[in-house]
């Protein structure tokens, strides 16, 4: 076998590698595609959404009606007619975000599959999955146990010598700024996943930025928490395990890389 022959046998092919190629052209108009196609999945979840504004930013509260000593400690305020307006948009908007998130995920998906293998388009459905879970149970850490002590222990500086008066767009800001950092921060095992089974990075990439990773942890957390040591506590701990998981995670798919790969 002559050295063209072996290199042609070694060369996988385009029905390997991905299905055609792709022009410009059809990159971009694939990408336009996604975006409306995205764009119709968070319209329909924004739409679903505004049926139950009020119910939503009633589920918002309770974090802060458990941490209050009293109902008059969670009353919340606006300032303005058109405060509750603009806040239930915005509310509407998040849980929109929420509800479509499948869908922008897989059309995610889809428009970086042409460039994959067949075997790495399998990981669509699971990358699905983990990226929706991971996001909401992110999510659902800091509304069950991070909004409730975080906004306990803020309420009790200076009730000795002032009332608060929250106001509605000042706690709904504070609220989903917290919700969906926990919600990204908790994504980091996904990424290793679909990076590691790729072969971007292994778990000696992860190991040999750790030292960066802790600051990036704590930066993380003062940036998306309140300034008390202790709510950014509960987002840097969690996100240093998660580092933890994503080495875990990135060594299993490498050893079975290089399995294959044998």
């Amino acid at each position: 076998m002559t050295s063209t022959d072996s290199q042609t046998d070694a060369a996988p092919s385009s029905d390997e590698r991905h299905d055609g190629e792709m022009s410009l052209m059809e990159h971009l108009a694939d990408l336009r595609l996604r975006i409306i196609y995205s764009a119709a999945w968070f319209l329909i979840g924004c739409i679903i959404a505004w049926n139950f504004r009020e119910t939503l930013f009633l589920f918002m509260k309770a974090p802060l009606q458990i941490g209050a000593e009293s109902a008059e400690a969670a009353t919340i305020h606006h300032k303005d007619l058109a405060e509750p307006f603009f806040v239930f948009l915005k509310i509407t908007g998040v849980a929109g975000t929420f509800l479509a998130l499948p869908g922008i995920l897989y059309n995610v998906w889809k428009f970086i599959a042409p460039g994959l293998y067949k075997d790495e388009k399998r990981l669509a459905i699971p990358f699905v999955i983990m990226a929706t879970g991971f996001f909401v149970g992110g999510a659902a850490f800091c509304y069950y146990l991070v909004l409730p002590f975080g906004y306990k222990v803020l309420l009790q500086f200076g009730a000795d010598v002032s009332s608060p008066q929250l106001m509605m767009q000042e706690y709904f800001q504070i609220t989903t700024k917290l919700l969906l950092g926990f919600g990204l921060i908790f994504e980091l095992p996904v990424f290793s996943m679909f990076f590691s089974a790729l072969g971007v990075i292994t778990h000696r990439t992860l190991l040999k930025y750790w030292r960066f990773a802790m600051v990036g942890a704590f930066l993380m957390a003062a940036i998306f928490t309140p300034p008390d040591i202790l709510t950014q506590l509960m987002m840097a701990g969690p996100l240093v395990i998660l580092y933890g998981l994503s080495i875990a995670i990135a060594w299993f798919f490498t050893r079975r890389n290089a399995r294959d790969t044998d």
